[in-house]
């Protein structure tokens, strides 16, 4: 069965409030930006790739697709909204833009499980739901739509609405068994515990 087509979507949605007004997705991690990271590995799995931001003058000289969020209210579906409007392809593969040791294996493991049929491909760990690591479908938009009009701003909010593939834990280890691809940067002592990326 081919695979739907789909595009890299990473969400650089601006100032970190926790990290003193620092954008999170330039963070330097190993002597590259978490963005630099994720756009590299991404380019080599999708296109095009697509960065939302609230602060596109800062990505004036990248070469990937920059577009703003297509609504005031800030918040990941919002951003994931936007992005995915914007994708030429019926599908897009989100992460967020402060994640910076997704990693290849995950990558594909994600993609090995969407199927023309799935709106939503997710993994879940014991924290819950991934969502900033997840496939969406065009098909989503209205959902999301309707979601963002209510000002009601959880991801997995909707997904009882759509149709959708959850990838288990057990599964999620067997490519990343720190589950590293999940680690996101939202205060200084997370960049303090920043792990070494290994093999990432």
């Amino acid at each position: 069965m081919k695979k739907p087509a789909c595009a890299g979507i990473i969400l650089a949605g601006g100032r970190g409030t926790r990290l003193e007004g620092r954008n999170k997705a330039l963070i330097t991690v190993e002597g590259r930006t978490s963005l630099d990271r994720l756009a590299d590995l991404l380019k080599s799995f999708f296109k095009p790739v697509i960065v939302v931001t609230n602060q596109p003058r800062e990505y004036l000289l990248r070469e990937e697709m920059i577009v703003t969020d297509l609504l005031d209210l800030r918040s990941s579906l919002t951003g994931i909204y936007s992005g995915l409007f914007h994708a030429p392809t019926s599908h897009a593969f989100v992460i967020g833009g402060d994640m910076p040791y997704l990693k290849k294996e995950m990558v594909e493991l994600i993609l090995e499980n969407l199927e023309p049929g799935w709106d939503v491909v997710v993994p879940v760990t014991a924290a819950g739901y991934q969502p900033l690591a997840a496939i969406y479908s065009r098909r989503c938009l209205p959902v999301m739509a309707r979601q963002l009009a209510q000002q009601r701003c959880k991801v997995s909010a909707f997904f009882s609405g759509v149709r959708m593939k959850k990838i288990p834990e057990a599964r999620l280890r067997q490519v990343d068994p720190e589950l590293i691809s999940f680690f996101n940067i939202n205060t200084p002592s997370d960049l303090e515990g920043l792990p070494a990326p290994a093999g990432s």
